[in-house]
């Protein structure tokens, strides 16, 4: 079951995703998360670090999972997902170091997708949060991607490659053009899916996932088949959702 929450604003969005995630750990402090990265979760992540310093809860038991890295950059770079994630969540928060895992793009790659999916099929995902890419991807599972794929190495599209370069200066030639993903498969195991979208640069995307047929040329809209799926969004990443209603 698919339930779209339109709130106002960025903020509105991450303080519900928020209450998920409080709601999830504080009733299964040992959870394991499902994580994303980009801009959509930043919010969501920084309400998770203040109210772990101002109220105490804790995270020393949660087990995390991301999405996906870059392949070509190294862990200390800054714009991996590797540095991403400590510099945006895991610093501010008591969690364990060996129960964080972020996908490895160095060394022999297809061992290293084997090994992270080993790693998922041993556990389940309690909450996965997603971000939705404009051209309807989730996670780096681009357009055509199958359904049934697992843990892999994908070419990255132009247009997701335009998107991410603000995170590089600006500068598409600094962009990787390869990265490490969970499959869609891997994804549709969580039990509960939260998607984040804001802007209008996400409103077509929005509504291919949402009203659009299922089908892999938006990998997204294969959402509209798992059982429990929220999906936050502010008014202008709604904007084409609702226009039918109108």
């Amino acid at each position: 079951m698919m339930r779209v929450i339109r709130v106002n604003d960025y903020q509105e969005i991450s303080e519900k995703a928020f209450e998920e995630i409080k709601k999830t750990v504080t009733e299964k402090p040992d959870a394991v998360l499902g994580l994303a990265t980009g801009s959509s979760p930043v919010g969501l992540y920084q309400l998770m670090i203040k109210d772990h310093q101002e109220n105490g809860t804790s995270y020393r038991e949660v087990r995390t999972f991301n999405l996906d890295e870059y392949v070509g950059l190294p862990k200390d770079h800054p714009e991996s997902y590797y540095s991403f994630m400590h510099r945006n969540l895991f610093d501010g928060l008591d969690i364990k170091e060996e129960n964080i895992h972020i996908p490895s793009s160095e060394g022999d790659l297809q061992e290293k997708c084997e090994q992270y999916n080993d790693a998922l099929e041993e556990t389940v995902i309690d909450v996965q949060i997603l971000g939705i890419g404009s051209n309807g991807h989730i996670g780096f599972n681009e357009p055509g991607t199958s359904f049934d794929s697992v843990t892999h190495i994908v070419d990255l599209k132009p247009s997701t490659i335009r998107d991410n370069a603000r995170f590089f200066d600006d500068d598409i030639s600094k962009v990787p053009t390869k990265a490490i993903t969970m499959g869609i498969s891997n994804v549709m195991a969580a039990k509960k899916i939260i998607l984040l979208a804001n802007g209008e640069n996400k409103a077509n995307a929005i509504q291919a996932c949402v009203m659009g047929p299922v089908t892999e040329n938006v990998p997204a809209s294969i959402l509209q088949e798992h059982p429990d799926v929220i999906m936050i969004v502010d008014r202008t990443a709604a904007s084409s959702l609702y226009k039918e209603k109108r």
